[in-house]
């Protein structure tokens, strides 16, 4: 029998923060059919700092009825083509900041997208699972604590 030696079990919904943003207390969606992860975020606008390629934007939290958000600047690091499921495809921003999840932390690309008729205003795709050594139980949600500020790198996360 496979053992699932540093591996961490999460459910299909958990909490999550992105520190280097500000944001804290947001619900994920976990998606191992989506290869990238995405991030709902509107008034999304590219600039120059110091010579480098940066986006700025806002990040909605909360829910439709008791909605927060916030703004944040982040450096760009690349356009991506995205497919749905549907076979629609978007160009999107794509931005690198730590993901919190449980005890973990670790820095994931995330793609700018509105999905303001989601649910979930995170979703974290197959990518971000591997690289932070989780294993999904479908069965159960929010297997994780809410993140906490002093968090330890997920195995192999730089």
């Amino acid at each position: 029998m496979k053992t699932l030696d540093d591996l961490a079990v999460i459910g299909l919904r958990e909490w999550v923060a992105l520190p280097e943003l500000g944001v804290i207390g947001l619900r994920a969606k976990i998606d191992t059919g989506a290869s990238t992860s995405a991030l709902h975020a509107t008034e999304v606008t590219p600039f120059e700092r110091n010579g480098e390629r940066w986006v700025r934007f806002t990040v909605h939290l909360g829910t439709l009825v008791q909605s927060r958000h916030r703004h944040c600047e982040a450096p760009l690091v690349a356009r991506k083509t995205i497919r749905s499921s549907n076979g629609h495809a978007q160009t999107r921003y794509v931005i690198r900041t730590h993901l919190a999840l449980g005890e973990r932390s670790w820095p994931v690309e995330f793609t700018l997208a509105c999905r303001k008729s989601m649910r979930y205003r995170l979703l974290l795709g197959s990518k971000a699972l591997i690289e932070g050594g989780l294993i999904v139980n479908p069965a159960v949600s929010y297997a994780q604590d809410k993140p906490t500020l002093s968090l330890s790198p997920a195995p192999g996360a730089a």
